[in-house]
């Protein structure tokens, strides 16, 4: 018995100090990044794409960088929603044979594993042998198969969690497996469906080598999917190894900007979820 009491012991401490370290590590990138990026944040930054010696530290901004972000990484969820949603529903066991989803799984996990550096070099090699210059589209492409495995995989668990006696009511009231599936199963599933596109979202919003060789990077905002597109990520990068403290500056500011998308994104799907969770039943 005293042995089981220090056991628990020593694993609470365990825990209380991983948590810890957890919220100190998240501290800490939250107030050097807000000190440090939130005194060169202003509405000209924000509202301004770069302009003459922008990189050696004079007039201009990151609406550049912003809105390209946002058409990445918005445009990439729309597409890898599309597509994840009924592929998650067909991996459950009422439609895919148990072989095929266990190897369909192993593959998303791998995949899901996979450095986004990776994705970049597969779609950098494709867009060469296709001749293809980095572009908007190519940066949503990437980002897209970079974002499957994560919301798929999600939104599979998410959707295996739905009670199955719903689905057996539904089935003996005489509604047929699509409507089920429509009416019951999603419904049931949004609020988890929301996070998955939310995790996948972070991901991508985030992510710069995946888009480093495929998205490329201008100054101007892209007027068409075949236009180059800058974003935060590598906005940061190429700022933050710079010599002149001004740009360096601007770094954090975009590092501070993405990061409060980020939470606003959170936010929003919090909200969502928790109206979208009023209909689930537990």
């Amino acid at each position: 018995m005293p042995s089981r009491r220090l056991t628990e012991i020593v694993f609470k401490i365990w825990m209380i100090l991983s948590l810890v370290l957890v919220l100190l590590t998240l501290l800490g990138i939250v107030v050097i990044i807000v000190v440090k990026g939130g005194s060169s944040l202003s509405l000209s930054m924000i509202t301004e794409t770069p302009q003459g010696g922008y990189y050696l530290g004079r007039g201009g901004g990151i609406a550049n960088a912003i809105i390209g972000s946002l058409y990445l990484a918005f445009g990439a969820s729309l597409v890898a929603v599309s597509i994840s949603i009924p592929v998650a529903f067909a991996l459950q066991r009422e439609y895919a044979g148990r072989r095929f989803a266990d190897v369909t799984r192993l593959v998303l996990d791998i995949l899901w594993g996979t450095p986004s550096i990776v994705y970049g070099a597969f779609g950098f090699t494709v867009m060469m042998y296709l001749g293809l210059r980095a572009s908007l589209l190519g940066g949503i492409i990437v980002l897209t198969l970079l974002m499957l495995p994560i919301m798929i995989r999600s939104m599979e668990e998410v959707i295996a969690m739905v009670p199955p006696e719903l689905k057996e009511i539904s089935y003996a009231m005489g509604a047929t497996r699509l409507e089920t599936t429509v009416a019951v199963v999603l419904r049931q599933a949004v609020p988890g469906i929301i996070t998955a596109v939310l995790l996948a979202f972070g991901r991508g919003i985030g992510d710069a080598a995946s888009i480093l060789f495929t998205a490329g990077y201008t100054d101007d905002i892209p007027s068409s999917l075949f236009d180059p597109v800058a974003s935060l990520p590598l906005a940061v990068f190429f700022q933050i190894g710079t010599p002149i403290p001004e740009v360096q500056a601007r770094a954090y500011a975009a590092a501070l900007v993405l990061l409060l998308i980020v939470l606003l994104v959170n936010i929003v799907s919090r909200l969502l979820g928790r109206r979208f969770s009023r209909h689930i039943v537990r």
